[in-house]
């Protein structure tokens, strides 16, 4: 049997497979460049590479605002918390009050 040295990286479905398979699409990148005849190619994969790392990063920032507001969300539906909380992290999200919860000057 042939094929399969990018773990058939062709047969990727949706993004989030092609982001699990984000080694082998570095590797086609690299191969793609090395042939010197597909650098368009190489450079189209290339930009998906920096795509996800743009996401990646993006979205790292996001979460890591929003993270108390979930939180504290999931907690008072699942009865763990007040609605108080929510519209605390919510302030503090919102830039209302400091990090220590105390409302701004």
């Amino acid at each position: 049997m042939s094929g399969g040295s990018y773990n058939y990286l062709f047969t990727a479905q949706d993004l989030e497979d092609l982001h699990n398979r984000r080694h082998d699409l570095e590797e086609m990148a690299n191969r793609l460049s090395g042939l010197g005849y597909a650098q368009d190619a190489a450079r189209e994969t290339e930009e998906l590479l920096v795509l996800f790392r743009q996401w990646e990063t993006r979205a790292a920032v996001r979460m890591r605002r929003l993270e108390d507001v979930w939180h504290a969300v999931e907690w008072w539906d699942s009865n763990d918390s007040s609605e108080t909380r929510v519209h605390e992290a919510l302030a503090i999200y919102r830039g209302d009050h400091d990090d220590a919860g105390e409302p701004r000057a």
